[in-house]
């Protein structure tokens, strides 16, 4: 790589020493990591659209095109920053200046602002990140999916406030979770769509009166369409913040289950267990099988959580204008956002593949807790015609008496506290009153919608299965239409 050029465009010496230090070579050195690919690109479509509009001669535009294949042939993102510029946008001027002059290298800047050139970019990349983070999401709920057909049939505990609740089945739970999931996708898709307009044209803020066409190269940058007002284009920052908070949605969601797979995947409850590839032993204690890589993925997702407020926190009351805030200082922290979500995403999708889910008891023959006492009311108000609020008293009296280790028959029990609370008493065999409290029963009779009964579930699977190939067909459509337009740009800027 060449030392870089000697002229053509203003050096950074002349700033002071600290803010060069502090500042520019610090953005400088996260513009070619982040955005110097995106930049060639900005430059390729902008000088297509000058020669298409006879705003260059096919003369210049021919040979500001090969400069710029030149210079794109280099490892932009390898350069040292030597404070002879302001930034990556100067540094790449000052090499095409070197390459072609001053005189002509400047006519690729016509019709538009490092202010435009910038906001197209972060949309270039933030699309990129959003859909890495989607991609993650779709894997995810592609996992959970096939648990769920795997093992949803095991009954599980659920329960509230930290207390014993109902019985229910893994694949009852775990639809929850894709629901979930399934929101978080419709959500980063919108995000990705606000994000997906080209601002190129709007120039400083007002556009320009030359014969531009945004069309063009919002269409050669594989965007949906140009942005509109040129004002907002410049100065909003509300596509940028739609797509930090759908991925800390998203992530602050999955933190939750997380939190309590940790628990489950414990040795006093026992409920999952983590392939031996994402668990560590200790150092010391040699029975120790650490679910470490979900403890990893709620770390790094809380850390992302975290920057996307950072995010707000930053644009927060700026003014509604082009200013530094929302620009080369914060985009690190978005990339981060992306990164560490994607990661967390990541992880989680890969440990759960591999995890198993384990039944609560051997069978839940003899509920525990009291767990399936909502149905013994539910039984009354059916067959007795009482209120459910009496039948809720009856059934959490004869549950008190159980848990306080009464020895009478379950039967007899019940109807001595009926005659003691109704007047009369409600005969059951303890056969039939096993039955009623049987946890299979328990979730067999539940066919409400979204209900954990075995013939709701599989209806369930079947259509989060339509929609898992739905969205995967979608993300794989967008990722196809960005390299269709780079391959287009590429051949278009080729034929200059």
């Amino acid at each position: 790589m060449p030392a870089g050029p000697r002229a053509s465009y203003t050096p950074a010496m002349g700033f002071a020493s600290d803010y060069t230090a502090c500042v520019l070579s610090e953005n400088f050195d996260d513009a070619r990591r982040l955005f110097a690919g995106a930049l060639m690109e900005v430059h390729a479509a902008h000088l297509v659209m000058l020669a298409e509009r006879g705003i260059v001669t096919r003369d210049q535009a021919h040979r500001l095109g090969a400069a710029l294949r030149d210079i794109e042939s280099r490892d932009l993102g390898a350069v040292a920053y030597e404070g002879r510029f302001e930034d990556l946008f100067g540094y790449v001027n000052a090499l095409l200046a070197d390459l072609v002059g001053a005189d002509l290298a400047g006519r690729l800047h016509t019709a538009r602002s490092r202010n435009d050139i910038d906001m197209t970019m972060y949309r270039m990349r933030q699309r990129e990140w959003l859909l890495q983070v989607l991609t993650a999401v779709v894997d995810l709920r592609g996992h959970l999916l096939d648990i769920a057909a795997r093992q949803g049939h095991l009954l599980l505990i659920a329960h509230t406030h930290g207390q014993p609740a109902q019985p229910t089945t893994v694949a009852h739970y775990l639809l929850g979770v894709v629901e979930q999931l399934e929101r978080d996708t419709t959500r980063l898709l919108a995000a990705f769509e606000t994000t997906n307009r080209s601002p190129l044209g709007a120039c400083a803020i007002t556009g320009t009166g030359f014969p531009i066409d945004r069309d063009l190269t919002a269409a050669l940058l594989g965007f949906s369409g140009p942005t509109g007002n040129t004002y907002g284009s410049i100065a909003t920052a509300d596509y940028l913040l739609e797509g930090v908070n759908a991925v800390a949605v998203a992530l602050v969601g999955l933190g939750r289950v997380v939190q309590e797979w940790l628990a489950w995947a414990g040795v006093e409850l026992g409920w999952l267990r983590l392939g031996d590839g994402f668990v560590q032993t200790s150092s010391i204690m040699p029975q120790k099988r650490n679910p470490v890589a979900l403890e990893h993925a709620r770390a790094l997702a809380s850390k992302a959580v975290g920057q996307a407020h950072a995010v707000t926190l930053v644009v927060h009351n700026t003014p509604y204008a082009d200013v530094v805030d929302t620009e080369d200082d914060l985009q690190p922290l978005v990339f981060s956002v992306y990164h560490d979500g994607t990661r967390a995403v990541r992880l989680v999708a890969a440990a759960m593949a591999s995890a198993e889910f384990i039944g609560a008891t051997a069978d839940l023959a003899v509920p525990p807790h009291g767990v399936t006492s909502t149905e013994l009311a539910d039984t009354l108000v059916r067959e007795h015609g009482l209120a459910f609020a009496t039948a809720h008293r009856l059934a959490a009296r004869l549950v008190a008496a159980q848990s306080e280790g009464s020895a009478e028959r379950p039967g007899a029990l019940l109807a001595r506290i009926a005659t003691k609370t109704l007047g009369r008493p409600i005969d059951y065999s303890d056969e039939r009153l096993a039955e009623i409290l049987g946890a299979g029963h328990f979730v067999a009779v539940r066919e409400t919608l979204g209900g954990p009964a075995a013939p709701v579930t599989a209806r369930a699977m079947a259509e989060s299965r339509q929609r898992l190939a739905s969205d995967m067909a979608m993300a794989q459509a967008l990722r196809d239409k960005l390299a269709s337009a780079r391959d287009t740009l590429r051949e278009r800027s080729g034929a200059l």
